[in-house]
């Protein structure tokens, strides 16, 4: 029986600086991108909040996301993720940028010193009424409440009142949205703002740190705070931090990542 191809694959802890932390990606790396159904049944397989594929295309890389349950159209943790695999593996060098083309147009990440720092569009949220029962769901009073093109954006009283969040997530996966970021200013010097990120509809409860997420939290708290540099700490069980710079409709989110473990996957057969 002849041998079938295979494929590398990485478990990445992002947004974190030691195992065990921040937010884990699967990332494949095939040589050509490919079919759909292939990559999201080995998201399902994975069962990580995110696995990213990315393969050589043009001056840079494709990449796409996938939860165990669907595809998303941005995803920060993988693809900051992804950008430390391909330094890792030498398919890029330390001093190249990863250029990677998506579902939300081009977006890149470099190395800044210790930290990956990935150029995101910014995703601010338009203030809106908050959908009936959601203060209920959430278990706690909305001081205020935006949406944009993913999520919802609600501002609860303090960073205690976040970490006590206990959510009523069959309630949150009907809103009809990508996920529900909740948010307060940071009540120690480590942040700026703390935050969690449910989003049940995609089979992800809890996310534990969430680089997209940012891009709305960014210009929220920088237009709040007054300052355009900030930290923000997701408070989830793991935890993480991510580096917020706001400039004009960009989002630079910086973080670390540590490969947890590498190896090979089956590859997909040819013509499916």
């Amino acid at each position: 029986m002849p041998s079938q191809a295979k494929l590398p694959v990485l478990q990445i802890d992002a947004f974190a600086d030691e195992p065990f932390t921040g937010n884990p990606a699967a990332v494949c790396l095939p040589d050509t991108e490919p079919p759909a159904d292939w990559m999201h049944r080995v998201a399902t397989e994975m069962n990580l909040s995110e696995t990213a594929f990315a393969w050589p295309s043009g001056d840079g890389y494709g990449l796409r996301w996938f939860t165990p349950v669907d595809e998303v159209d941005l995803c920060g943790h993988a693809t900051l993720a992804t950008a430390h695999a391909l330094w890792e593996t030498r398919r890029l060098g330390n001093d190249k940028p990863a250029i990677f083309q998506t579902r939300s147009g081009t977006l890149t990440a470099r190395q800044n010193d210790q930290l990956i720092e990935m150029d995101f569009p910014a995703e601010p949220a338009a203030e809106f009424t908050p959908p009936k029962d959601l203060a209920e769901s959430l278990g706690s009073e909305i001081l205020w409440c935006g949406q944009n093109r993913m999520d919802i954006l609600v501002q609860i009283a303090n960073e205690q009142a976040i970490r006590n969040l206990a959510p009523d997530l069959a309630c949150l996966a009907r809103l009809g949205t990508r996920g529900v970021i909740v948010t307060a200013i940071s009540e120690n010097g480590s942040a700026d703002f703390v935050s969690r990120f449910f989003c049940p509809s995609l089979g992800i409860d809890e996310d534990p740190v969430t680089g997209s997420a940012h891009c709305c939290l960014a210009p929220f708290w920088a237009e709040r705070i007054g300052c355009n540099e900030l930290v923000g700490f997701q408070a989830s069980r793991r935890g993480g931090f991510v580096r917020c710079t706001l400039a004009g409709d960009r989002v630079l989110l910086g973080g670390q990542a540590v490969t947890i473990l590498s190896g090979e996957m089956i590859a997909p057969p040819p013509g499916t």
